[in-house]
């Protein structure tokens, strides 16, 4: 039986991390780029039919603002879960939050922060299974920039199947492959 579809949406990063900063960085708000992006991923999500059951979003503001762009342009109503586990959360973290998921939440799609969300599509996608997911895996490990989305496929019964090289990278795209300009390179 095939699980199906996870998705993970990069929102974006920060990198100097003190208290402050993170205090900081949790209020900070998306530009004007990044909102055209953001309205421009959910069009392709839709086209695709990357519709979400269940949405994991961090809890910082630009994560929120980023869910309540890509959400219009969905048909599924997907359930809405923050979390603040997720907020610049390692690989091994956001793993962690999908295995917690219930196998009724599928397609599930993760907002959150690299670099761990990168890190996380990297390992998941560990071993790609033709020369299109290889290709999809190279230009994912060369940058996994803000607003880019990484679609795995898995088998198995529950989340708690997906495990470091169980998943299929079945599709990868950058803000600029859709024709935005910005920080989504």
């Amino acid at each position: 039986p095939s699980l199906g579809k996870g998705c993970w949406y990069g929102a974006p990063t920060c990198d100097d991390m003190t208290s402050l900063v993170q205090t900081a960085d949790v209020r900070n708000t998306i530009n004007e780029v990044l909102v055209n992006a953001g309205k421009a991923m959910g069009a392709y999500m839709r086209r695709k039919v990357y519709e979400p059951s269940l949405v994991l979003c961090s809890t910082a503001r630009r994560t929120k603002e980023t869910v309540e762009l890509l959400l219009p342009a969905l048909q599924s109503g997907p359930k809405l879960r923050y979390k603040r586990e997720l907020y610049l959360a390692d690989w091994p973290v956001l793993l962690n939050e999908i295995h917690k998921s219930p196998p009724s939440a599928s397609p599930l799609l993760i907002v959150g922060h690299n670099p761990g969300l990168e890190q996380l599509a990297l390992a998941l996608a560990l071993h790609p299974r033709n020369a299109a997911e290889r290709a999809r895996a190279q230009r994912l490990a060369q940058k996994f920039p803000t607003g880019a989305l990484a679609v795995l496929d898995f088998d198995g019964e529950s989340w708690r199947a997906a495990k470091p090289g169980t998943g299929h990278l079945v599709d990868y795209v950058r803000p600029k492959d859709l024709g935005m300009d910005g920080d989504g390179s």
